[in-house]
């Protein structure tokens, strides 16, 4: 018969998988329903690009309040209330205009930030000897959400009367499920605590740490690759001649692929003496991806979003992993996990406000694509400096861990 902390820790899991599938359909909704949006709204390309890259910043600026709040009310009880916030606002930005569109996507944003960082401690808590493979199933939901958010959402707007307003509404609904699942998982008798973390003294040394800033650059870049193609993708189809679905189902397909690849590569990056090959391929596999649709977008469009699936799952699976492999401790990675997506997805919200603005200077989307290809050269170099094996936390003798080489842990 299957033991208490078994049954719990599997129940940790399973809650895990539920409240990441709830972390991207509030961003990766938009995209396919952005030019509805636009027209319905009056909204000019300046204000589509704020709507999508806003809602990134607000996942860099709430990123750093995570580890107080955590502290204050415990992780799971902080996730429950993001939960709950995420189900309410996705519900009240379709009511009316402009201001509850703008208003309920932000919040629903620094919800989504404080999970985002919250989630990653978790693993590292729970399943300090299965992390991989709990990043995998973490990423996996992540990626298999967006992608039915970006695939479901078009036809979603087209059987209600409402259109887009009935599409984007549609997600408060899973979240809502996902708030009481965790609610129910916070008031298991006996749960623990994510325990206090270090003095900020402790906290605060990660500023200086090269090897954070490594890994804060690269998971900032991959995720500016993410959001700019996230927000922009059905838009680059439908002006090349697709219809609106078409064009979501190509964002849709891209997001597919990113699930078989988040769940597979972690586990096996973290088997790994370290993870320098993994960041150089992934990076390589999306510039050839893009490379595709910037030379002949129309020529092979399914084979091009395949590629940049496969490369940005990767990616963004093997960023994460490093919160935990780079870390000793779990406060540890809290704090590692908030500084990297607190400055990185402030760097990463400039990604669909220069695609957008560079669209609309030069009236072309080759520019924009021909930009993210440069960015990925400084993402490749970061990734092997971060992929290398060593530790962001300070040795007993106050030397930085990261001067060191980390023995692997058995």
């Amino acid at each position: 018969m299957m033991n208490t902390d078994r049954r719990r820790t599997l129940v940790l899991g399973a809650a895990i998988a539920l409240v990441a599938a709830n972390l991207r359909p509030a961003l990766a909704s938009v995209g396919p329903v952005l030019s509805d949006i636009r027209t319905d709204l009056g909204l000019s390309g300046a204000g589509a690009s704020v709507l999508t890259a806003l809602p990134v910043v607000f996942l860099g600026v709430m990123a750093a309040a995570a580890p107080a709040l955590s502290r204050r009310w415990g992780s799971e009880r902080v996730i429950a209330i993001a939960m709950a916030v995420i189900a309410v606002t996705l519900a009240l930005r379709v009511t009316d205009g402009r201001t509850a569109l703008f208003g309920g996507t932000l919040l629903a944003a620094g919800a989504i930030a404080v999970s985002n960082v919250l989630i990653p401690a978790l693993i590292k808590r729970d399943f300090p000897d299965h992390a991989g493979q709990m990043t995998g199933v973490y990423t996996m939901a992540l990626s298999g959400f967006a992608a039915v958010a970006a695939g479901v959402t078009v036809p979603l707007s087209n059987a209600t009367d409402a259109g887009w307003r009935g599409g984007l509404g549609f997600w408060a609904l899973p979240a809502l499920v996902a708030f009481v699942v965790w609610t129910a998982l916070v008031w298991v008798p006996g749960r623990r605590r994510w325990p206090d973390a270090p003095p900020p003294r402790a906290g605060a040394s990660l500023l200086r740490e090269p090897l954070a800033w490594q890994i804060t650059l690269y998971f900032g870049l991959q995720s500016l690759s993410f959001y700019s193609i996230l927000s922009w993708l059905p838009s680059i189809y439908r002006d090349a001649g697709y219809d609106p679905a078409t064009a979501g189902l190509l964002l849709s397909i891209s997001a597919f692929v990113q699930i078989p690849v988040s769940l597979v590569l972690p586990t096996f990056a973290a088997r790994s003496a370290d993870q320098r090959w993994y960041t150089l391929a992934c990076t390589v596999v999306t510039g050839l991806g893009l490379a595709g649709i910037l030379v002949a977008p129309t020529g092979a469009p399914y084979l091009w979003v395949v590629i940049v699936g496969i490369g940005q799952g990767g990616s963004f699976g093997v960023a994460l992993l490093l919160f935990a492999l780079r870390t000793r401790t779990t406060a540890t990675t809290a704090r590692l996990s908030a500084q990297a997506q607190t400055v990185g997805y402030l760097l990463a919200a400039a990604g669909p406000l220069l695609v957008g603005a560079v669209h609309d200077v030069t009236h072309s989307w080759s520019a924009p694509i021909g930009l993210l290809l440069v960015l990925a050269v400084p993402q490749m170099a970061f990734g092997l400096l971060a992929g290398a094996r060593r530790f962001v936390d300070r040795e007993d003798d106050g030397r930085p861990a990261s001067v060191r080489t980390a023995r692997r842990s058995e």
